[in-house]
């Protein structure tokens, strides 16, 4: 799921559904770089982006006018605790709901320092998770 925005309205740290060879609906980044150019005798003010992706980490240029829609992605932040972690698998136990999931994908952060028990933070965007960040008690 997303939402549309103006180019123009976004900033370094937003996030973004770019376009990728794979998806046709676009990869979430996160904005990393961002610069606008003045209108000019021929059109309308530029705007160029470089989105690193959430989920695979690479980094994808965009440049398009500041009056452009362009498509946020909706993100579920949720808490949740370890369970067990078997592999390159985790898998976590919602805080709220008590529904058990499991998550491959580990932010680079984390990768390592997880154990049974501890609360983490985890991101569902576009039916992909991912755990994002460990939650102190």
């Amino acid at each position: 799921m997303s939402k549309p925005a103006d180019l123009g309205s976004l900033k370094i740290g937003s996030y973004i559904l770019l376009p990728h060879s794979d998806q046709p609906s676009g990869e979430p980044c996160k904005i990393v770089e961002y610069d606008t150019s003045k209108p000019g005798k021929h059109g309308a003010a530029k705007a160029r982006i470089v989105g690193e992706g959430i989920f695979d980490g690479q980094k994808r240029p965009h440049v398009g006018p500041v009056s452009m829609q362009i498509h946020v992605p909706m993100i579920n932040k949720k808490i949740g605790q370890i369970i067990s972690i078997t592999g390159d698998t985790v898998q976590v136990m919602d805080s709220e709901t008590y529904e058990t999931i499991d998550v491959v994908l580990i932010d680079d952060e984390v990768s390592g320092k997880l154990e049974n028990g501890q609360n983490v933070e985890y991101w569902i965007v576009m039916d992909k998770t991912k755990i994002m960040r460990i939650k102190s008690t």
